[in-house]
């Protein structure tokens, strides 16, 4: 990538409406290959691998206030211990080297001198970060986020690095900060289970270093040789991005091959509506008009079109057009500020704890799950994760077809998107948290495409923060930044058509259109369902 130099100090305002990982602040940095960094109460500290130095900055104007030699010749990630600088590097004192031999360097931050070295934890450590007790480190050629002890560098734990080329880490008192330089992400990451609970972008294209000032957590990215500081924590629930605008036109047609006769044939189109995620910018029209309009038990509104007498070799056609600004949505969810069940209003509770049959979760392959999954925990957040964490263990994808009852399809192991939302909300619900499930239609590569596949999730209600979408099925990954991305988020590529907490009279367990029909004896009746996308300038 080509670097870039900006010259002057920009600073940015703080803005009404802030979001995690929104630019506070940003400086120029001292040399142009910054590596880690870290606080030490008062000023923050910049490694430096080309002039290997170390910096003292002031956060408040940017200044550089003093310097340090590094301890050896590749200096990554910096971490304060309360007392002293700690440094890792790459080469382990060797210049030139080509065999990785890490080494970490208590150092004094007076004068620069080594007070201790200890081997590294593993072949490339990058980022360095104190925890209180222990230092972390990440490793971009293993993958790796290690705890070790400052003593001798063994291993306490270590677990999967969010992506796949951590370089960045910093520990907030509660949470770990890991920045990955190939996704431009910054993930916040729960320190016993190595779970990615938040996603922000990182302010750069190569951002390295992290650390944390007792509010906030700076940045420092190699490509604009620039350090940020960065908000984590605003009150904003969410964050709109990547909007785009599409006509989409929904079609469900009833084709009658023959020879008998369709009699009557009832057809319903699910009519969207505002949602974070998207808005509609022109009420939806359809073709032909509509017999009337229907809201079920949930809640759903559908266009409701009724036909007589198809013949052989007549297809009755229903149509809904409209226009809608889709865009990028993105909670940040704190699962110490979610609060508990008992929080949730009655009348939530009342209408999404149902149950029925293809629910279930009074069945033992249910309430035997759950207890496996949850077991004590009482968290609302943590319920609702360690159901996800459940499923990613204990299931695949598949669409076998149809879409079987919870109890039958967990017992099974595979299911489609469908079936694993039956599932994750058999077992939410079984916890004691109102569950859904919502249906789109979906963007397929381009924004001029064609979908009839479509999609559904699930959205959760959790208390202080509303409903949630949580996509089990997507979030299916082994690597827990790719998990994360499907608790909370919706990419800018769903319309969505349909909310559900059950079958219904018009939409049944179906989602975007449904239909009824009945017939002669031997008329052989074919349904299709698809959706057009055209994008708007």
């Amino acid at each position: 990538m080509k670097k870039t130099t900006l010259l002057l100090t920009i600073l940015f305002p703080v803005m009404a409406f802030c979001y995690t990982g929104e630019i506070i602040k940003q400086f120029d940095i001292p040399g142009s290959f910054p590596t880690g960094l870290t606080f030490d109460g008062k000023n923050i500290w910049l490694a430096d691998y080309k002039t290997d130095k170390l910096y003292s900055i002031d956060p408040e104007t940017g200044k550089v206030l003093r310097s340090i030699p590094s301890p050896a010749y590749w200096p990554e990630g910096l971490a304060w211990d309360g007392e002293y600088l700690w440094n890792v590097d790459i080469k382990g004192g060797i210049p030139l080297s080509e065999n990785y031999n890490g080494k970490v360097y208590k150092i004094n931050p007076e004068d620069g001198t080594i007070l201790k070295t200890i081997q590294a934890p593993t072949s490339s450590p990058r980022g360095l970060t104190w925890d209180g007790e222990y230092l972390w480190c990440v490793d971009d050629a293993s993958e790796m986020l290690i705890q070790f002890s400052p003593e001798d560098g063994t291993t306490i734990r270590s677990f999967p690095s969010p992506a796949y080329d951590p370089r960045g880490i910093t520990f907030d008192g509660k949470y770990l900060w890991v920045s990955d330089r190939r996704k431009d992400e910054i993930y916040m990451v729960e320190p016993q289970t190595g779970n990615v609970i938040l996603i922000a972008d990182a302010p750069g294209e190569f951002t390295r270093g992290l650390c944390f000032d007792g509010k906030n957590v700076w940045a420092v990215d190699y490509q604009r040789d620039q350090l940020y500081q960065l908000k984590i924590r605003d009150g904003e629930k969410y964050r709109i991005s990547n909007s785009h605008k599409a006509r989409i036109t929904l079609t469900d047609q009833i084709t009658n091959f023959g020879p008998g006769k369709i009699l009557d044939a009832d057809i319903h189109i699910a009519i969207p509506h505002d949602r974070a995620n998207q808005s509609i910018t022109s009420p939806p029209e359809f073709s032909p008009k509509t017999t009337d309009k229907i809201t079920d038990k949930w809640g759903q509104r559908t266009a409701h079109f009724h036909f007589k007498n198809i013949r052989a070799g007549e297809t009755a056609v229903a149509e809904m057009t409209l226009e809608a600004k889709i865009s990028e949505v993105r909670y940040f969810i704190y699962p110490e500020d979610v609060g508990s069940v008992d929080e949730i209003p009655q009348e939530i509770k009342d209408k999404y704890l149902e149950n029925n049959v293809k629910f279930q979760y009074d069945h033992p392959i249910i309430q035997n799950a759950l207890k496996e999954a949850i077991g004590e925990e009482t968290n609302s957040y943590w319920i609702f994760r360690k159901i996800f964490n459940y499923l990613i263990d204990n299931m695949y994808y598949e669409m076998s077809g149809g879409w079987n009852t919870a109890p039958t399809v967990l017992a099974r192991g595979n299911g489609s998107c469908s079936e694993y939302s039956f599932v994750y909300i058999s077992m939410c619900r079984a916890a004691g948290l109102p569950a859904r499930y919502v249906g789109s239609v979906v963007v397929r590569g381009d924004y001029a495409s064609f979908d009839d596949v479509f999609h559904r999730w699930v959205e959760v209600y959790l208390p202080n923060y509303g409903w949630i979408p949580i996509d089990p099925s997507g979030g299916d990954n082994s690597r827990p930044a790719d998990q994360a991305n499907y608790i909370g988020h919706l990419a800018n590529r769903f319309l969505i058509t349909t909310e559900g907490g059950g079958g219904s009279e018009t939409m049944e367990w179906t989602y975007n259109s449904n239909d009824f029909w009945t017939s002669e004896p031997k008329a052989f009746v074919v349904s299709d369902h698809f959706a057009e996308w055209e994008p708007i300038d």
